[in-house]
């Protein structure tokens, strides 16, 4: 039998069964009721792992959801093409192949060999999990101008991927620098 989850019960990052979809939760909020007899209320921010649409929904707080099917398995990134970025999957040796969809803006992160975690429902690819940072090289950068150090100064760079981020003054090309891939930022040399 299915494990279920009361609706009180889901925070921030849980995974849990909505009208046969799975959902990821992005914010989880409670409300009591001041009044005698009202219902405890948990208002959820989710993310269908299915097609990427965020909703915000109202539960009582005694709703239960069933526990999704997904797993994680690891896959390296093997290459793009017309039918989708294809992916190895590391235990079985399986390509896998995610639709621009599926991707979303992770290519900015992906470069061949890249390890990430791979998201299955009931089997079948539906998304990625990029690791918190990822190394990569400068490809292009203005050199520093003498005398621009005013307290933090940074440049624009553009990476391996063609992700642009602002990087200090003393990054030079062909540097490798981590950035990290929640806020798209430089997280520091690699």
């Amino acid at each position: 039998m299915a494990v279920l989850i009361d609706a009180i019960s889901i925070k921030r990052r849980t995974l849990f069964e909505h009208e046969n979809a799975p959902y990821y939760c992005l914010e989880s909020e409670v409300s009591t009721p001041t009044a005698r007899g009202g219902q405890t209320l948990v208002r959820l921010k989710m993310r269908n792992l299915l097609n990427s649409a965020v909703f915000d929904r109202t539960f009582k707080a005694v709703d239960k959801f069933k526990e999704p099917d997904v797993q994680m398995v690891s896959a390296s990134y093997l290459y793009s093409d017309g039918d989708g970025f294809h992916f190895l999957d590391q235990e079985t040796y399986e390509t896998l192949t995610l639709t621009d969809g599926m991707i979303g803006d992770a290519m900015d992160f992906l470069i061949a060999g890249t390890v990430i975690e791979l998201r299955k429902y009931n089997g079948n690819p539906i998304g990625l999990e990029l690791p918190p940072n990822v190394d990569l090289v400068v490809e292009y950068t203005e050199p520093a101008v003498r005398g621009d150090t005013s307290g933090g100064a940074t440049k624009i760079a553009r990476l391996e991927t063609g992700l642009e981020i602002r990087v200090p003054l003393f990054i030079k090309e062909g540097e490798k620098v981590t950035v990290s891939t929640e806020k798209r930022d430089f997280a520091g040399r690699a």
